[in-house]
């Protein structure tokens, strides 16, 4: 007994107490992250009952999925999630293809303002969106009193961006990219080069195949990003879409009119609708897991 005594003596005094302190912080922090989408989650399978009852605060003592189901009937979610995913997933392709190109070229060739274009790229990083708006939507107007083709109201505007290297959080993207390519051995741009491929054919060939997974995790912030962006989707596109992200802003307008039976609205469906806005990102990172490490660890790929 005095024996196993000092042994745990012994491993108290070996606690490196600097990696406990990292630890309960650590904690602490993934708490106060993690509380609201405890509280959602157990908010979203609460009855009537339930909330009235001042006694349940985490765990329904009446368990229902009927907020769920109201909250789809309100939202219209299959189709608002499959126009989501179709809407987003184009921007998000775009984007990524256009990037990846601009931070291959950035790498890859030298060309005059290259420095000045780059301080450009930091400079989108660092300057909030919402300054570039104003001037976004007057030149979008001139436009179409000039060509007479709308833009406003429209998918164009966020097409343009995504193809023209202008999207949500596009220089980050770019940089991302620059990152990576760099430790790309460069005698694999020249080995192309000495076989006649063109720069497209080496950006295809060569640069992509080796930085699939960097690629992947590029997709899945511009998606992520897209997806949770509600200030230039609604300045640029208005209603004429039904994402889901619109549907959840509209759930207190559109309950009155899907409602159904449902006599008023409550927490729990709201809390309902926001779950179910959330989960197609969940599944995303679920799915796409392995990938999106692979791709952050390949940044430390060696080259010459």
């Amino acid at each position: 007994m005095t024996e196993l005594l000092n042994k745990t003596l012994l491993k108290i005094k070996k606690i490196n107490y600097s990696h406990l302190f990292i630890y309960l912080l650590l904690a602490a922090l993934s708490f106060i992250f993690l509380l609201p989408i405890i509280k959602m989650i157990s908010t979203t399978f609460m009855s009537q009952s339930d909330l009235l009852n001042p006694e349940v605060t985490w765990i329904p003592k009446d368990f229902t999925l009927n907020n769920i189901l109201v909250a789809i009937r309100v939202m219209d979610y299959a189709k608002s999630l499959l126009t989501s995913i179709l809407y987003i997933g184009v921007l998000a392709l775009l984007q990524t293809i256009i990037t990846g190109l601009t931070g291959f070229a950035f790498v890859r060739y030298n060309f005059k303002f290259k420095k000045a274009l780059y301080a450009l790229i930091v400079i989108t990083f660092v300057v909030p969106i919402q300054l570039f708006l104003i001037q976004r939507e007057i030149t979008f107007v001139a436009f179409t009193d000039l060509t007479s083709i709308r833009m406003i109201g429209t998918i164009r505007p966020q097409l343009l961006f995504a193809i023209l290297g202008q999207g949500v959080n596009s220089s980050i993207i770019i940089l991302i990219f620059i990152n990576f390519f760099k430790k790309v051995p460069f005698d694999l741009f020249e080995a192309a080069a000495i076989d006649g491929a063109s720069a497209l054919q080496t950006f295809w060939h060569v640069t992509l195949k080796i930085s699939l997974s960097t690629a992947m995790v590029a997709f899945m912030f511009s998606f992520v990003w897209h997806w949770n962006d509600t200030l230039i989707t609604s300045s640029f596109l208005g209603d004429n879409i039904k994402l889901l992200n619109h549907q959840l802003g509209l759930f207190d307008a559109l309950f009155g009119n899907r409602g159904g039976n449902e006599n008023s609205i409550n927490e729990a469906y709201k809390m309902a609708a926001t779950l179910i806005t959330m989960a197609p990102i969940l599944i995303l990172y679920f799915i796409t897991q392995k990938q999106f490490v692979q791709g952050i660890e390949s940044s430390g790929l060696t080259g010459q």
